[in-house]
């Protein structure tokens, strides 16, 4: 399976204290996803499609999934289909 590096919209807040919670992100300009709850937050890199950066491991509709933020530009690794 192949998997590409995909870049989003994602909206945040960030808390006094430097924390940054992801709330909802944006796919291709149109699909906006509701996260439900931040898990985790780590340095750690993309073993996928490559890249480091902050890995957020989410909540969304029930399933736990990673995006990256690298130098505020944040991505997800993408599935693609042969």
């Amino acid at each position: 399976m192949q998997y590409v590096k995909k870049y989003i919209t994602v909206g945040a807040y960030h808390t006094p204290e430097g924390k940054t919670i992801p709330k909802f992100l944006i796919i291709d300009d149109e699909h906006k996803i509701v996260i439900d709850s931040l898990i985790t937050s780590c340095r750690a890199a993309s073993t996928k499609v490559g890249g480091s950066g902050i890995r957020y491991t989410v909540k969304i509709r029930g399933f736990e999934k990673y995006i990256y933020e690298d130098e505020g530009k944040w991505f997800i690794e993408e599935k693609i289909q042969n």
